[in-house]
Formats: structure tokens, C-alpha cells, sequence
């Protein structure tokens, strides 16, 4: 496996040394196959059935967390607090490790979309 930082949004670009995940599919995928160091989570993805905070569920109930840091970005500032509190009680009852950071961080909408990272 190899180690990658992943920004999960379907519109803004992904930071340099991240690779772009524009969906919630395409995100846990990244999550079973690679260990991650950083991830970053948006909330509001293009199909709105599919969502950020549905990928934080996930995250919790198949343990597949980053090992540095996660980070919510999303500027919906209701649906990323929630899933940063999710993620913030799921730590608290150990499911999460305690040397995870979990932070919340908000970003303005940016609409340059990057290429994806092979």
C-alpha cells in the first residue's frame, strides 16, 4: 500500500501532494487501498444522495481512518460540523485512535476543478 494524502470534493481543486477524490465511491476506494495520512472531507458532492458525512459513517463503522489527520473543509457550515462532531464522538468512544487530529476548516468554494493524480 502505498502512503497518500486524498481531498474528497466534486469542485474545488485538490492541494499539490493530495490526491483528488470527486466522489464518495471513488474516496472509500482510496481509503480500503491506500494508507492515507491526511484526509480531507467535503461535505456537499454533486450527487446529492451521496454525501461526505456518508463517507464519515463509513469511515467509523468499517475503522478506516487516516493516520495523521482529518480534516472537514466543507463550507456547509451545518453538515460539516455534524460530521466533525461524529467524527469527534467516535474518538471519544475509541473507535477512532486519540492520535488522530480531527479539525474543521472550513474552505471558500473554489470552482477550478484539478486533474486527478494517477
Amino acid at each position: 500500500m502505498s502512503t497518500i494524502n486524498v481531498f474528497l470534493d466534486d469542485v474545488r481543486s485538490a492541494p499539490d501532494d493530495y490526491v483528488l477524490a470527486s466522489d464518495m465511491e471513488e474516496c472509500i476506494k482510496l481509503l480500503r487501498e491506500n494508507t492515507i495520512q491526511h484526509l480531507s472531507l467535503d461535505h456537499d458532492l454533486e450527487n446529492k444522495l451521496r454525501n461526505g458525512f456518508m463517507v464519515v459513517e463509513y469511515m467509523v463503522r468499517h475503522k478506516l481512518f487516516a493516520e495523521e489527520t482529518i480534516t472537514v473543509h466543507s463550507a456547509n457550515a451545518g453538515a460539516g460540523k455534524k460530521m466533525f462532531h461524529y467524527l469527534k464522538d467516535a474518538q471519544e468512544s475509541l473507535i477512532i485512535p486519540q492520535n488522530v487530529r480531527i479539525h474543521y476548516h472550513p474552505l471558500p468554494l473554489n470552482i477550478n476543478k484539478k486533474k486527478k493524480h494517477p
